[in-house]
């Protein structure tokens, strides 16, 4: 029973590895052609996020009670296809020299759709899979593939995008989605699915939201991780529009400012367990929350040159280490606490909550990006990003002793 547990761990950490290999190839790859083939101003940059995520998570809000009540498996393909057949056609539409910034747009909507639907079921059907006290050392090797894939995507992809063309990693990252499907039809192992309903209630659309409400625990680490998450992203098309507008980066030096880092995710991740162990859960937890508020400030100094460079690396890794030592614990609690009938409603919820806020203070940041300046906009998300950890959870965890 254990082997084969493991064997469909495995094919289902495949499945994500490829897929997540290839999303991080083409980072940064619509705010690239935004810039670089539409010429789009900044403000349209962060419109283009916003929008994309907001629409997203607008479409994906039903979809959590849909996942809930449906196997996991036959959903995860067919978010996988959804994502093949919407990335695939901007190569297309490039090829042909149609592509527009409209179109962008409506990808960027049904590829983050698919994907908090996939996020919803995948984690649902972990939750199933996997033994609770194994649940931490999976999440861990997950996470750690994650930054491994962020490490060594964007500096290829950059190096492809300089030799081939802005959309050659978006059509990699098409092709992912293909192999993952593929994995994922390999599983053996039974499925989940709560019981199904005579039909669906508006009531239905909060159930998630209401578990996350009645939990304190779950209620502290939703509004600090969207609050986190949000901050952090907001600042991201104005950093493009900064470092490959304004200070001239190529794209392989934008590749390597994001890529190196995340060895240091990789290193956080396959520390999060020993740690956890170590000293408790919640203290490690609260530990790598408090470090990650402080460094995003240290991209308020990032200047043009080597020395820009230097310095988006150091406190991008900084971060980035932290972070992979936070959300292996924050990821194994969140489904410790959440019902095995309600798992894919709150993961669903908490996506399409984060999206949200996203969207809103990207529109938000665009704006003061240009009233004021990418590099002011950034500064001042830093300077919110440190009180961010008064919102986490006080008290410890029931199984850290």
């Amino acid at each position: 029973m254990i082997c084969g547990v493991e064997a469909d761990l495995r094919r289902l950490w495949s499945a994500y590895a490829v897929s997540t290999y290839g999303t991080w190839l083409a980072f940064g790859a619509f705010p690239l052609i935004a810039v670089q083939v539409l010429h789009a101003p900044a403000f349209a940059v962060s419109l283009l996020e916003a929008a994309g995520l907001a629409a997203a998570a607008l479409c994906a809000l039903p979809l959590g009670w849909w996942v809930e009540h449906r196997p996991k498996r036959p959903v995860m393909i067919a978010m996988d296809l959804a994502r093949f057949a919407a990335m695939a056609s901007v190569p297309v539409a490039y090829a042909f020299e149609v592509l527009s910034y409209g179109q962008l747009l409506v990808v960027s909507v049904v590829a983050g759709t698919a994907n908090i639907a996939f996020t919803a079921a995948s984690g649902a059907y972990l939750k199933h899979l996997v033994p609770r006290s194994r649940l931490l050392a999976a999440n861990g090797r997950f996470e750690g593939t994650s930054w491994v894939a962020t490490a060594a995507g964007p500096p290829v992809g950059g190096t492809l995008v300089a030799l081939l063309g802005p959309v050659v990693t978006v059509l990699a990252d098409a092709l992912s989605y293909l192999l993952s499907a593929l994995g994922v039809l390999r599983i053996r192992g039974g499925d989940v699915a709560a019981p199904r309903v005579a039909r669906f209630r508006v009531a239905d659309l909060l159930a998630g939201g209401r578990v996350i409400a009645r939990d304190p625990v779950l209620r502290r680490l939703f509004l600090n991780s969207i609050l986190v998450s949000g901050l952090i992203m907001a600042t991201t098309p104005l950093l493009a529009v900064l470092l490959l507008g304004e200070y001239r980066f190529s794209a392989w030096e934008y590749g390597l400012a994001f890529g190196v880092p995340a060895l240091g995710g990789f290193a956080g991740a396959r520390l999060s367990a020993r740690l956890a162990r170590r000293y408790g859960r919640h203290r490690v937890l609260t530990a790598s929350g408090w470090l990650r508020s402080l460094f995003p400030l240290g991209l308020a100094f990032v200047g043009p040159g080597v020395a820009g460079l230097v310095t988006v690396i150091v406190v991008e890794a900084l971060l980035i280490t932290c972070m992979g030592v936070f959300n292996p614990i924050h990821a194994t609690e969140r489904l410790h606490r959440t019902p095995a009938d309600h798992a894919a409603r709150v993961l669903s919820t908490w996506s399409v909550s984060s999206k949200l806020l996203q969207a809103g203070l990207m529109a938000g940041w665009g704006v003061l990006g240009t009233l004021t300046s990418p590099l002011c906009a950034i500064t001042v998300s830093g300077v919110l990003l440190l009180g961010t950890p008064l919102l986490l959870p006080r008290r410890g965890f029931e199984s850290d002793g």
